[in-house]
């Protein structure tokens, strides 16, 4: 569905995007991940035809974004981060007017309107005031509006910028059902979105992609540090410091230390597990254990260990 090839983009003396290379499958849902300033918002752009590239190809639907603009766009569905809406229609009047200006006509307009309406839960509101909607009920509007022309391919920047924890639960549902007809191409800040409803993950930094491949693939190949919890009765640096020098150990941080107990986090080797160690370490000293928790790598890790400036 997405074809991305060498692509650049630079302003003045900064390029934002450096000759990225990328694709994304018929039916697949893909998040796009990358710190402040990465390029995801300008690749966004270019893919959409709002911005020229400076060198490179990319295409959609077979349809070369430049060359072939018109036709490529007819298949997309684009949400921006901060969607413009105009605040003195009424949802089903913008609605009529953006499908008209997306090229339905007569029955076509009524049909595709109603379908987002009830697509996106726009029913209790249809009628009113965009400005005096709130901000999750503008998000869908503006999601309804990408979908209106029926578009192979959904971008959605930052689609739940803004919106509370409820409000992002029933976006993210609401994009799990679209992805059943649609492909989908999101960008956000919440990880653990992205690992419950994309199948794969492009992370950029620097205006470089980073990683391409699944959230699972990408935990089980990361190269940073294992982490432990451990909970012991026992002086908080007499324990950090003997912990430190087992075999693996990387980092000893103490947390917490509140009567007599010492709540430390241990930073192991990738790929190995000190538990059995600091176990035997505290028996050998007396040391009451309450306390000793492996955590598993989740995506945030990985974001962070490809995009961290240290």
């Amino acid at each position: 569905m997405i074809e991305v090839s060498h692509l650049t983009k630079s302003f003045a003396r900064h390029t934002a995007v450096r000759d990225i290379s990328f694709s994304v499958d018929r039916g697949s849902i893909v998040g796009f991940l990358g710190p402040n300033g990465a390029g995801k918002t300008t690749t966004m752009r270019m893919l959409t035809g709002y911005l020229p590239a400076t060198s490179g190809a990319a295409s959609i639907a077979g349809h070369d974004i430049f060359r072939d603009s018109l036709k490529a766009r007819q298949h997309i569905g684009y949400m921006p981060e901060n969607v413009p809406l105009y605040d003195d229609m009424r949802v089903k009047e913008y609605l009529n007017f953006r499908a008209q200006i997306k090229g339905l006509r007569g029955g076509d307009v009524r049909r595709h309107v109603a379908e987002v309406i009830d697509q996106c839960g726009l029913e209790l509101v249809k009628r009113k005031i965009i400005r005096t909607l709130s901000k999750g009920f503008r998000q869908r509007v503006g999601l309804a509006d990408a979908l209106v022309n029926r578009p192979d391919l959904l971008i959605l920047d930052e689609p739940t910028n803004g919106l509370d924890p409820n409000q992002i639960r029933q976006i993210r549902e609401l994009i799990k059902r679209l992805g059943q007809k649609h492909t989908i191409l999101i960008s956000t800040h919440i990880l653990s979105e992205v690992e419950m409803t994309c199948g794969k993950v492009i992370i950029i930094d620097g205006g470089r992609i980073r990683a391409d491949d699944t959230p699972q693939n990408l935990v089980a190949r990361m190269r940073a540090a294992g982490r432990v919890s451990v909970e012991l009765q026992a002086a908080p640096e007499t324990a950090a410091g003997a912990i430190s020098r087992l075999e693996y150990v990387k980092k000893v941080t103490i947390e917490v230390a509140e009567d007599d107990w010492a709540h430390l986090s241990v930073l192991v080797d990738s790929g190995t597990d000190a538990r059995e160690r600091i176990a035997q370490l505290a028996n050998q000293n007396g040391w009451p254990l309450r306390n000793l928790h492996r955590h598993d790598a989740k995506l945030e890790d990985v974001f962070v260990e490809l995009t961290r400036k240290d």
